[in-house]
Parts: C-alpha cells; structure tokens; sequence
C-alpha cells in the first residue's frame, strides 16, 4: 500500500529549517559557513524530513534508499570535483595557471576584464559543452587576473560563471542542453533555437552591465603593480606559450565528447609532465631534500593537498597557492549532505506534496510557464541537483503543455532558463558546491554578480507574460 503523503505544512517544515538553519550560519560563520555549518544544517533539515516520514509511517530503510539512489547519482560528480583539485595542484606546479595569468595581465585591459572574462568563457563553454570543465581551467586562470587586477572576487566569479552557464546552456554538446528536450519531448536543433529567444537578450543584458561595472570601478591595483606581479611570475616560473598545450588538450579531449573525468585526469597528468619538462628547478626548491623520493613527494603534494609559493608580494602568494584534491573535501562533504536532503524529502512524500501545490496554480498559459521556471527553481533548492531540476518538472508539466496546446519547446525552453541557469547560485546545491570550491569564492560572494543566471528566469516569464513567441501545437 502506498503511504498517504504529508500535509504541505509538514512538508515544508524541514525547508523551513534549512533556510532558518542557512540563514543563521551566514550571520555567525560568514564566509568560513561551507566549512562545516552548512553540512550539518543539511544533516538537520534530512532528519527533519526524516521524522516526518515516519509520522507517515514510512520506513527508515525506505528512507535510506532514496539517500543512496542520490547519493549515487552525485558519485560521478564528486569525482570529477577531486580531478579538478588535481588538476588545479599539476597546472600550478607545471606553470599552466601562472603563465594563462602572465599572458592575460598583458593582453587584457582592466576597463574590459568583465566583459571579456564573460566572453571567453562563453566561447570556452560553447566549444566544450562544460560550464564545470570551463571553470576549472580557464576561470581560475580569470580570477587570478581579475584579483591582479584589483577587481572584487565576487564580481570576477560572477562574469566567469555567467559567461559559463551561457555557453554550457546552448551549447549542441550539453549535457543539460541534450537533457532538456528529450525530457520535454522535442528535438536538440528546435530547442537551440527556441532557447535563444530569451537566452542572447539575457547574455546581452549581462555583457552591458560587466561593461558599465568595468568603465565605472577604480581597480586597486594600477599598471605598475601589474607589471610588477608579471615581472615576479616569469622570476619563479619559466613561462612559454608552449604551457598552452596543456589546456588546450584538455578542451579538445571534452570536444570530442571524451568524459569530464578521463579528460581532466589526462590534463593533470600532462600538467604534471610539463612541471617535470619546464619548472624542474622550482620542483627542486620546494622539495625537502633531493633525490627522487624529495621530487615524488612534490608532485603528489601538488595532487592531494596543499602547495604555496611563497613570494613577498601577498597577491602573488594567494595567486599560487591550491588545495589539490584535499581542497575539495568539504564540497564533497557539502554535496553528500545534500544528497541526503533531497533523497529523504522525496521518500518521505514532502517533495511531491509539495509540487503537486505548486501543479494547481497552473491554470494558464502563462502561470503555467511561469510554474514551471519555479519548480525548476524549488527542485534546485530541496533535491540540491540541476539534472533533478530539469527531469522532475520536465515530467511533472509535460501533459500540462500539451493541455493547454502549446509545443514542447515552451517546456524545454523554460527548464534550462529556470532549471540549468539558478543550479549555480545555490549553496548546496552540486553546482553551486562546486563553483564556490573550484574558484575558492564563496557562492554568497558572488550570486549578486552572476546577473546572467538571474536574468534567464526573469526573461522567460517576461516572454509568457507577454506572449512573445509562444509556441502552440500544430
């Protein structure tokens, strides 16, 4: 027999206090919340909605079931986060990062770093299909730059992921981009060109302000520090546009559609091959001892754990400084406890409560599209997954569609605008997890700057409330 579902105020009690419990944090931890507080705050709201399942009268394995089945949907993640803490550990060694840094402080003008950080991302996502892959290596090499520069962290992250989640959002090579219409019903090529509607005014929209921001903000720093932080890269590293190679590679291994996994681990290892050929003699400087014991330890430091280059400048040192695999530890933590979330809030029954109260204010066109953009939104805050975000209502609202005759490209369109885009801008959410841990900035810093991924929503319910270019059924 199935249990009967909770009411919607006991369903909503464990987000409750995940949001009273996320909110509390912010206010006592600050930025230091993703250290610790956050997971535990997850674990709490998990038995929140644990003992409302039991109330129902679900079982406890049941319970757990739903915690595994997220839990393995979230390993291949998890995986590739600990590949790109590697790959962040081998590039800094091997002088990849520094020398995309020395390059960048000359090429591009502090009035344009915004804007062109969004534009090379974009156009990095676009080729590759990875919005993760395109942060991991292009956008920390940004962000150095950026703080260089003198810009705020957040602002920096902010142009980076926007300029990201573009390109992953309408890129053929997608995942969520394949994922989306095949759960909506409607072909890739359709749904492209539907998505552009209201995705090019969006990245427009954000490119104009990263534009305004970068003419009207005074950077701390000025061309004579910058010019001091190059002379001090090239001191430490020998920098060559050969280093290129090595990131290189690695966009065309995902443009092949070789897996993110395999792809970042064969841009550590030749991050590491290019420490041995070009940096040996910083290798040696940092080794305790010599010999190859003293060489091998390095590298696996550089791997796992955490590898500084001290230098007198501050922003030089923070620059050359990683975490490696270790560094990643409590975004994995983050993201297993939110998996944990999401699992017992679906097998508890709160989760459907819930989206089936947000099914009935669908009663038109446009609350239905409209329904849908906050479903996908919901669906990143309780499940913490951004595939969950794109199926769950993709499944939920496909008959509504065809109810109310419109073509499924209204449905796939608005799963990516509300679905794909807000994913990043949740704390504990994977994507978000992830961002935060990759670039080292906070997702509280830098959500206020990610103006793409605030504006794609927005813009697709404009385009409902206005009936601009809704597609019916022929």
């Amino acid at each position: 027999m199935k249990n009967e579902r909770p009411s919607l105020f006991l369903s909503l009690l464990p987000l409750a206090a995940l949001i009273a419990l996320l909110t509390l944090n912010v206010t006592v931890f600050g930025d230091d919340s993703l250290s610790f507080s956050n997971q535990i705050a997850l674990l709490m709201a998990a038995g929140i909605a644990g003992l409302v399942g039991r109330f129902k009268k679900v079982g406890f394995l049941d319970l757990m079931s739903g915690v595994n089945e997220n839990i393995s949907q979230a390993v291949p993640a998890l995986l590739v986060l600990l590949l790109i803490g590697a790959l962040a550990g081998s590039w800094l060694l091997s002088g990849v990062v520094p020398a995309m840094i020395f390059y960048g402080l000359k090429i591009i003008h502090p009035e344009w770093f915004l804007v062109s950080a969004c534009i090379i991302c974009a156009i990095v996502s676009i080729a590759t299909g990875s919005s993760w892959g395109t942060i991991a290596t292009v956008g920390i090499a940004l962000l150095g730059i950026g703080k260089a520069m003198g810009y705020g962290e957040g602002m920096i992250a902010g142009a980076i992921i926007s300029g990201a989640y573009f390109g992953d959002k309408m890129s053929p090579l997608s995942d969520t981009t394949n994922l989306a219409p095949a759960v909506a019903g409607t072909d890739l090529i359709s749904h492209i060109k539907y998505m552009a509607i209201t995705t090019i005014p969006s990245i427009v929209i954000t490119m104009v302000i990263f534009t305004i921001i970068g003419f009207f903000h005074t950077p701390s720093s000025n061309n004579v520090n910058i010019h001091s932080l190059n002379e001090s890269l090239s001191s430490i590293f020998n920098l060559s546009p050969i280093l290129f190679l090595v990131p290189i590679s690695v966009v065309l291994l995902i443009v092949k559609r070789i897996p993110a996994a395999p792809a970042l681990g064969i841009g550590a290892l030749l991050g590491m091959l290019f420490a041995f050929i070009f940096q040996f003699p910083l290798i040696e400087s940092l080794s305790e001892g010599s010999g190859f014991a003293a060489t091998y330890a390095i590298i696996f430091q550089a791997f796992g754990t955490d590898l500084s280059i001290s230098t007198s400048d501050p922003i030089l040192s923070d620059l050359l400084s990683t975490g490696g695999m270790k560094g990643m530890m409590n975004t994995v933590w983050l993201i297993v406890c939110a998996m944990t979330f999401g699992g017992v809030m679906e097998k508890s029954g709160s989760l459907g409560t819930i989206t089936n109260a947000l099914m009935k204010l669908a009663t038109g066109r446009t609350s239905l599209i409209g329904t849908t953009a906050l479903s996908s939104i919901f669906m990143n805050l309780t499940a913490g997954d951004q595939y969950l975000a794109i199926v769950v209502p993709g499944k939920m609202y496909q008959k509504a569609y065809k109810d109310h005759n419109l073509d499924a490209v209204n449905l796939s369109r608005t799963l990516e605008d509300a679905g794909t885009v807000t994913s990043v801008l949740v704390p504990w959410n994977t994507c978000g997890a992830t961002q935060a841990g990759v670039l080292g900035v906070a997702t509280a810093i830098y959500w206020p700057f990610c103006f793409f991924c605030l504006i794609s929503p927005v813009m697709t319910m404009l385009v409902a409330a206005y009936n601009y270019r809704i597609k019916t059924r022929k």
